[in-house]
């Protein structure tokens, strides 16, 4: 497949650099005065950003500095009560000091709990010079656990809530939308592609598909309807019934693998199988995924997502068959007992994909995301 030539981003764009980190994306935002640069989780399937902070009651180990609120001039407590306080549906209020205290928590069991805070973050332009945007509300977290590792020093929450970085910064650049390419698995972690916010990160000319955003319940959330996926030229509907509900996954650079229901899953799986024209590797540490030898990213089939609207995103073997241990590589794809799904970020890889808020559509365009 011809992969086009990647757009440059809008003059008035803020961007920032993703890097890969085993299986997540890191986004780098410098948060403080002096500027102090930190590397945290790019989520769209959360709300809140946060950091590690000093002092650390209980933090998982964290290989850079963590952040000191008392080494910059621009942090401040958020007041309690307050409205920015009210922004998060877990704060409490703490006296005598009367600081807003957040717990946040993850569906994997990760927790982050601290207190709320505004602080000035700086974001490189593709004008050149740097924007500091001053009073945005985040979490300062002093107790964090969970399923981190020790490059994330925390987390950006970029979904569609109030509170989530890109409601409090887009409007800034001229519009609630943002844009990001996402390397492949495996990319070496000095390999940076780059999120745009704001006016000019829209994502369109040849190749580019979109379709809509569902209003749902959870106000977080990115959420489409899967219609299907091909497997080759074999079309396999979301339900065995052909009837789709609206709304039914949800996009999330946050979690690795795509969701989707168990009767779905057999399907595809079953189709994968019967295609592929090589032996699965039983690796009993791995069961009871469906993985092959390394061939099966050449000789494996291409799986074609089609959302509504027509938007039919290709889906590489890089993205289907993701190396699990070495030289063995698994379906990625993974059931759930439910009726909806998550889009996981391997199979948003090598896609520029564009978030409007305020057009309520999500945009995708085939890109090599190492190029951008």
């Amino acid at each position: 497949m011809n992969i086009p030539i990647p757009p440059s981003f809008h003059p008035d764009a803020a961007q920032s650099d993703i890097f890969p980190d085993k299986g997540e994306y890191v986004l780098k935002v410098s948060i403080g005065n002096p500027p102090f640069d930190l590397y945290a989780i790019a989520d769209t399937g959360s709300d809140l950003f946060w950091a590690q902070c000093l002092p650390c009651d209980q933090c998982y180990p964290q290989k850079n500095p963590k952040y000191d609120p008392k080494s910059s001039s621009t942090y401040r407590n958020v007041a309690c009560p307050s409205q920015r306080c009210q922004l998060l549906g877990t704060t409490s209020c703490s006296p005598p000091s009367n600081t807003c205290n957040y717990t946040y928590g993850y569906a994997a069991g990760s927790l982050t709990q601290g207190v709320l805070a505004t602080e000035t973050l700086t974001f490189a332009s593709t004008k050149g010079s740097p924007v500091p945007l001053p009073n945005v509300v985040f979490g300062c977290g002093h107790n964090n656990t969970g399923t981190f590792n020790e490059n994330e020093m925390g987390l950006a929450g970029l979904g569609r809530g109030s509170i989530s970085l890109i409601s409090q910064i887009s409007p800034s650049f001229g519009g609630r939308r943002f844009s990001h390419c996402l390397v492949p698995f495996n990319t070496p972690p000095t390999i940076s592609s780059k999120m745009s916010i704001g006016s000019g990160s829209e994502v369109s000319g040849p190749g580019t598909v979109t379709t809509s955003l569902v209003a749902s319940q959870d106000s977080t959330f990115y959420v489409v309807t899967l219609n299907g996926i091909s497997v080759g030229s074999t079309y396999l509907p979301f339900n065995s019934s052909g009837a789709v509900t609206k709304g039914n996954v949800f996009l999330d650079s946050g979690t690795l693998p795509t969701i989707v229901p168990r009767d779905f899953y057999n399907r595809l799986e079953a189709e994968v199988r019967s295609v592929v024209k090589l032996t699965p590797i039983d690796d009993p540490q791995l069961r009871p995924q469906l993985c092959y030898g390394r061939d099966v990213q050449a000789q494996g089939p291409l799986l074609t997502a089609h959302f509504d609207g027509n938007a039919d995103v290709v889906l590489k073997q890089t993205s289907t068959f993701i190396e699990a241990k070495d030289g063995i590589f698994c379906f990625a794809m993974t059931p759930i007992d439910g009726p909806g799904g998550i889009v996981g970020n391997f199979a948003q890889t090598d896609h520029l994909i564009g978030f409007d808020l305020d057009g309520n559509t999500v945009s995708f365009k085939p890109t090599d995301c190492t190029k951008l």
